[in-house]
């Protein structure tokens, strides 16, 4: 089981708007010592989002779906759910009590006529509260129109505002017992003078002789706007796991790193020059 996202929305692949949301979850599921499986973005077509649905609903993952879910032409999220599942589309009572208190609140206390909760209009907002059969609902505290869950699926607005306290709720109430659940270390350090191919039998290495730890290469070119010794070319390489199994693959990394003729820099350390050597004022 992991934990996926999935970001649906045309104006993210078309450029309109910058995507926020993929961040943030790896942020808030960091807070909580989980990390994310992985990542999914999707333009508004039902026919891909039933069908990268259908194949969620399968795989037992625990899953966020951003956007969609809303009541106007372009939003699919909550039709395609109910066609991959099956299932019909339902009022969900509370969402509906919920929507109808949003109009209550929203309405002009000195309208010149009372409030029609049976016109086409708030007739159609109700929509907003239609779900696949057998879903619950996820609270809204900013606008109070809900999200909604069902088979470990978790579907929010696309407005950050609401989709990430949203996001929140879901894991601290229906995923508590799985916070810090699994301990994880990372560690690293970036190596210069020696490209991935002289490092990669070091890394696999590592890999067979500590079962459980992942080692990770990311090369770079170098940044300048980051400047230090990040403006050269250097690798960052590291190992994650389990904490105590990291600890003892890292000093194997970094032995095996110098017997390569690796020039080798780390991160924690080089932090800490940059620290003490920042102009104060």
């Amino acid at each position: 089981m992991a934990f996926g996202v999935i970001i649906i929305g045309d104006e993210i692949l078309s450029g309109r708007r910058v995507d926020k949301h993929l961040p943030k979850v790896i942020e808030l599921l960091r807070a909580r010592g989980l990390s994310l499986g992985w990542a999914e973005y999707i333009g508004d077509d039902p026919e891909r989002i039933t069908a990268t649905l259908r194949r969620t609903f399968a795989s037992g993952d625990i899953v966020f779906s951003t956007g969609g879910i809303g009541a106007t032409p372009d939003d699919h999220t909550r039709q395609c759910a109910a066609a991959a599942l099956g299932v019909p589309l339902e009022l969900h009572p509370e969402a509906g009590r919920l929507i109808q208190e949003r109009i209550r609140d929203m309405y002009p206390a000195n309208a010149a006529t009372p409030l029609d909760l049976e016109s086409p209009e708030n007739r159609h907002r109700l929509n907003m509260g239609t779900y696949p059969r057998g879903a619950s609902i996820i609270p809204n505290g900013y606008n109070k129109i809900p999200g909604f869950s069902i088979k470990q699926h978790h579907f929010v607005p696309g407005f950050p505002v609401m989709a990430w306290p949203m996001i929140e709720w879901v894991l601290d109430t229906q995923y508590a017992d799985l916070h810090h659940a699994m301990p994880h270390a990372e560690k690293s350090l970036l190596v210069f003078e020696l490209p991935e191919s002289r490092v990669a039998p070091l890394m696999e290495k590592i890999e067979h002789d500590f079962p459980g730890v992942r080692v990770f290469s990311l090369p770079s070119v170098g940044d300048a706007e980051r400047g230090g010794v990040y403006a050269r070319h250097h690798i960052d390489l590291g190992v994650k796991g389990e904490p105590e199994a990291v600890a003892a693959a890292f000093v194997k990394l970094r032995e095996g790193v110098h017997l390569l003729g690796g020039d080798i820099v780390e991160p924690e350390a080089e932090a800490a020059v940059a620290a003490a050597t920042k102009p104060r004022g």
